[in-house]
């Protein structure tokens, strides 16, 4: 009983965040927000170019380190990025990760917290990641955020044009997706490997789904992406299966295109967060309009992109880096580069939208987290 009674008053602390956007648009203002996002941020520390995979009783050495907000913050880094006007519902602690986390989303990224929390006797999740081998192993510790997504919402939340969520039994989404809020939804690894297809149930009003291939066809219980991908579009009007190396794949019903498009051919440091930088350029060709094919190739080079750069959420791409890359495929094709001119021919699309979007600097993640006297 007394636990019960602690809950309430831990919530009485927690102190609502002043945090606006540079525009000045609040969550409030339902025109001001592109993408509404809730979710735990974690302080990331990232290790990448180890020689191979920790041992027990060995010390190895890495070859780089970065330090990023990750989780939730992974997302919100990555739409915000893409100039999506996007608010984050999120508990922070007021320990210097924390504090360090705020200011990173906040000022440096222009991402709206007036929705956020700070709460006081609480330390913020980390996560340790290590890339090697092409792929990462991650060490997290943790505790759920003594206050819920729904009381700081409140009575009257945002209604975005687009919600990014996971797969769960809190449908705090659905007031936005009543006022008309497309949910773009994912899915966790299932640790027991049970794959309950009742899971699938919980996409009852979402607009998309963006398993993984593993996932899709464990879920589905179908032996190929492709039928994984003909089962899911059966549940969401935009069925999205990503597979890594081999691309991504998708069907959208509301249009009735098909497509299926090649990753890029890059080298990979650091994995952490690509997923969400691929779901954050989807939702951003989804809301645009794109054709299909031009949505999942804008993911496919968004999340190459992020892959070349270690410290997830602060690894994702803004316009600036999207329109280097595109000058740099240019001049090699031009020069007769098989290979750029194959890339050429499939984002010429992106010609037409680049000098609408501001090329600002993009900060990358540095091997310490930061001083706290600066905060």
């Amino acid at each position: 009983m007394k636990l019960v009674e602690l809950r309430p008053s831990l919530c009485d602390r927690v102190e609502v965040a002043p945090t606006t956007t540079d525009a000045g648009s609040t969550p409030g203002d339902a025109a001001g927000v592109d993408v509404l996002l809730s979710g735990m941020v974690f302080l990331d520390i990232v290790f990448t170019d180890l020689p191979h995979a920790p041992l027990p009783g060995h010390e190895i050495w890495a070859g780089g380190m970065g330090s990023s907000p990750g989780g939730i913050a992974n997302l919100a880094m990555a739409t915000a990025r893409l100039d999506l006007r996007t608010s984050l519902a999120a508990a922070f602690s007021e320990d210097g990760y924390g504090r360090w986390c705020r200011d990173v989303l906040g000022r440096q990224e222009r991402v709206d917290l007036s929705l956020s929390c700070t709460v006081p006797d609480w330390h913020s999740p980390v996560t340790v990641s290590m890339a090697y081998d092409g792929d990462r192993a991650m060490v997290t510790h943790g505790h759920d955020a003594p206050v819920s997504t729904a009381s700081m919402l409140g009575d009257h939340p945002p209604v975005p044009r687009a919600v990014i969520t996971e797969l769960s039994d809190d449908h705090w989404w659905e007031a936005s997706r009543a006022g008309g809020a497309l949910v773009f939804a994912d899915v966790g690894w299932d640790p027991t490997e049970v794959w309950d297809r009742a899971v699938l149930r919980r996409l009852t009003g979402c607009h998309a789904f963006t398993p993984n291939e593993v996932e899709a066809m464990a879920y589905t219980r179908t032996d190929t992406a492709a039928d994984a991908l003909a089962s899911l579009s059966e549940l969401v009007p935009l069925a999205v299966v990503t597979r890594g190396y081999k691309g991504a794949m998708a069907i959208d019903q509301t249009t009735g295109e098909r497509a299926s498009v090649p990753a890029l051919d890059v080298p990979a440091l650091d994995p952490t967060g690509a997923g969400d930088v691929f779901a954050a350029a989807l939702v951003f060709g989804t809301l645009e309009g794109w054709p299909l094919a031009e949505r999942l190739r804008f993911a496919a080079l968004a999340s190459s992109l992020a892959v070349q750069q270690f410290g997830g959420g602060l690894a994702a791409p803004g316009w600036g880096d999207i329109a280097d890359w595109w000058t740099r495929t240019s001049r090699a094709a031009a020069g007769g580069d098989p290979a750029a001119l194959e890339l050429a021919g499939s984002y010429g699309f992106l010609t037409q939208h680049l000098n609408s979007h501001e090329g600002r600097s993009v900060r990358r993640a540095n091997a310490t987290i930061a001083q706290l006297s600066d905060l």
